[in-house]
């Protein structure tokens, strides 16, 4: 039996409503008004939650890498692209009052300790961490001993590297998310076939984080038992961006969530049964053979 992961007040699990999350990432281009604009979005299509990403830009990249050319509306380092789409106390302070004033929870993932301690102070309901920090032992210890439930991407790594972020992690509160780790995604390398082989491997929720074009492989995911849905939001997918292509836009996300609901209403109980409805049919259409 599969325990449910609460987070807020929602439970997450088999036999409980997808909890499904807008990616905002960052996809707000470093415009607290852009992220404000995609939070709306993603209540107005009945999203479960929003989610950011927080980096402490020196601890995870290299001054080399900060250093390198690349041009972008920030400048022409790939430092200035990097510490421009960061939000600070301020950002993020704004970013917690709105999502209030919406109703909607947001939590993050945090690519580094002094990112952990930096979201703590707005008392998430969870953690979301990256498939790039799965094999960062470090950066997982430090989320567990915040003691709120944890959602791991599972993206670019093997099974036994996943095997062991579930052991430093520990089974309780912790949430598995396929996923494949190209912006876009390739149809051919989904596998969402690894969604029911990861239930029974590792007998807690699992989800799916999506990064594909298109909707109807989520719609598969959840098929399949993914009871965590996630994928990227944008108000335009032309928009300048490195994340953006991989993202949905506000009326793919409507159609999105509304499917995913119908799909949670066919599937039904798995109990075989003759339904009221059936039984006029039944009356006028049964044959019996002798």
């Amino acid at each position: 039996m599969i325990q449910p992961v609460k987070i807020g007040d929602c439970l997450v699990g088999p036999g409980n409503p997808s909890y499904i999350v807008a990616e905002i990432g960052i996809n707000h281009n470093g415009d607290i008004n852009l992220a404000k604009r995609l939070i709306d979005a993603a209540v107005d299509a009945g999203c479960s939650a929003v989610k950011f990403q927080k980096r402490t830009v020196e601890v995870v990249y290299t001054p080399e890498e900060l250093a390198r050319p690349r041009e972008s509306p920030f400048g022409t380092t790939n430092g200035d692209l990097k510490r421009a789409l960061e939000f600070g106390a301020e950002g993020y302070a704004e970013i917690d009052r709105h999502c209030r004033r919406m109703g909607i929870p947001w939590f993050a993932s945090c690519w580094d300790e002094a990112a952990v301690d930096f979201i703590a102070q707005f008392n998430p309901p969870c953690y979301k961490i990256a498939s790039a920090s799965l094999t960062d032992d470090k950066l997982l210890r430090r989320h567990r001993t915040l003691g709120k439930p944890i959602i791991l991407s599972t993206g670019m790594s093997s099974l036994e590297q996943i095997d062991h972020a579930v052991e430093v992690l520990g089974q309780e509160n912790l949430i598995l998310l396929h996923c494949t780790s190209t912006y876009p995604a390739k149809l051919e390398e989904l596998n969402l076939k690894v969604i029911p082989a990861m239930v029974v491997r590792y007998q807690i929720p699992i989800g799916y984080s999506g990064h594909e074009v298109g909707l109807y492989t989520s719609l598969a995911a959840a098929v399949l038992g993914a009871c965590f849905i996630e994928r990227h939001i944008t108000l335009d997918r032309a928009m300048w961006g490195s994340d953006q292509a991989a993202s949905v836009e506000p009326p793919g996300f409507v159609r999105l969530i509304k499917d995913i609901r119908a799909i949670e209403t066919a599937m039904g109980d798995g109990v075989k049964r003759i339904f009221e409805s059936e039984k006029p049919i039944m009356q006028k259409l049964r044959r019996v053979g002798l």
